[in-house]
């Protein structure tokens, strides 16, 4: 699920993900578009692959804020029927969790 999702994007530098993306597939698709995956290991796994730690730890903002997001009936549940308005609603929401700390 997450290659058609990253195809969809735009051209970026880094992805940073959690071990539940710890697959070849999905490595070897973001070395052929020279794109770094800052994804730890399973503890499975015989490969150790390096790991920018500093990048890896902002991926923890973003996961406050969508804990910060989820606090919001509006988001949880999706009262919005079109998709603009969830966007919107996501937007706003995000602007003033961030701003008010």
């Amino acid at each position: 699920m997450a290659l058609p999702l990253l195809e969809a994007m735009r051209p970026t530098e880094r992805l940073i993900a959690d071990k539940a993306y710890d697959a070849d597939r999905l490595r070897n698709w973001l070395s052929d578009r020279q794109i770094e995956p800052v994804i730890p290991g399973r503890a499975a796994r015989d490969i150790v692959y390096p790991l920018n730690r500093r990048a890896y730890r902002r991926r923890n903002v973003i996961e406050r804020m969508f804990g910060k997001l989820k606090n919001w009936k509006r988001i949880a549940t999706r009262y919005d029927r079109l998709a603009i308005n969830y966007l919107a609603a996501i937007a706003l929401i995000a602007t003033v969790t961030q701003w008010l700390g």
